[in-house]
């Protein structure tokens, strides 16, 4: 069916902003519930870069049971320790590496100690230190703080460019309603790292800034949409308006949230097969990110600017 506006043919309404916008508050809300649920029960995990701490990579060759090397280093080291297996794409290069967070670190005598133990548990497998790094927690602590300054300044930036370039329907609150939008990303991709209990590093605050980017340049093209229609269609209210624009480029989202997000699962599959575990903490929450991303930015960032200037006209009317 089509709707006759100032002359125009335009298709019908297909998309109720305000409807999809609750459905969308409680499934984010349902998703923030089980982040804390599962934080709770299983904590947070920070690499040693934002806590401090030690990790050391040993090459190996041939079989190793990571519970095998797990029991090996145990009755060396009587501290809390994570273990972790990667082996390369071309399958010829293996490695488990040890994490200590905290203030716990391993000494050199330790480390030592340690390559003794598999090389008297393993002969036949050739164990070597591949490499060995250690953070100082306060050296973490200004790690951690730059990158949030980092992030901080690209939402304050966001905010910017965003009032500017949308001045003629309302700058500020379009800026404020697309900041929320990211908010809702980010809160999305954090709460994935802890469900699958994945460590927050700097991966991670690469996958934030990726975000964003992305989730807010499906805002834009909303907003500019926005303001097309605006000119086109001065007699359509401001919830029409929305609806309109968000059914013009809702299929072209879609299609380019499930392109982009195919090609970041591809590094999640690749990462799974060879156990790579660098990859993991940036392709997963970045494909959970990005999902979320396409739902945001039409329905949590339209809506809320709906009702914001509706709330704002209200005002001046009386």
């Amino acid at each position: 069916m089509a709707k006759s506006l100032n002359g125009e043919n335009v298709r019908k309404f297909k998309i109720n902003s305000k409807k999809v916008f609750k459905i969308s508050l409680i499934v984010y809300a349902f998703i923030l519930v089980l982040g804390i649920v599962f934080g709770l029960i299983f904590g947070l995990s920070l690499d040693i870069n934002f806590k401090g701490g030690t990790i050391i990579n040993y090459k190996y060759t041939g079989e190793v049971a990571e519970d095998s090397f797990r029991s090996a280093v145990a009755e060396v080291i009587d501290k809390d320790f994570t273990v972790s297996a990667n082996k390369s794409i071309a399958g010829n290069s293996q490695t488990y590496s040890i994490s200590l967070v905290g203030n716990d670190s391993l000494s050199n005598e330790l480390q030592t100690a340690i390559t003794t133990k598999l090389e008297e548990k393993f002969p036949d497998n050739s164990f070597s230190v591949l490499d060995s790094n250690s953070v100082s927690p306060t050296v973490a602590g200004t790690f951690f703080l730059k990158s949030l300054v980092a992030v901080a300044i690209a939402a304050a930036l966001v905010i910017v460019y965003v009032g500017i370039r949308f001045k003629k329907i309302g700058g500020v609150t379009a800026a404020i309603t697309a900041l929320c939008a990211l908010v809702i990303d980010l809160m999305v991709t954090f709460v994935t790292c802890i469900v699958f209990r994945l460590q927050i590093d700097s991966n991670y605050i690469a996958v934030v800034l990726t975000i964003l980017g992305y989730s807010l340049n499906d805002t834009i093209v909303c907003y500019d949409r926005v303001r097309e229609n605006k000119k086109l269609f001065p007699t359509l209210t401001t919830e029409e308006n929305m609806n309109l624009s968000i059914s013009g480029i809702l299929t072209r989202n879609i299609v380019t949230s499930v392109t982009t997000s195919l090609a970041v699962l591809t590094i999640v599959v690749v990462s799974e097969l060879y156990g790579l575990s660098s990859l993991r903490t940036f392709a997963i929450p970045m494909t959970f990110g990005l999902l979320s991303g396409c739902v945001s930015s039409l329905f949590i960032s339209g809506p809320l600017w709906v009702y914001w200037q509706e709330k704002r006209a209200a005002k001046k009317a009386k």
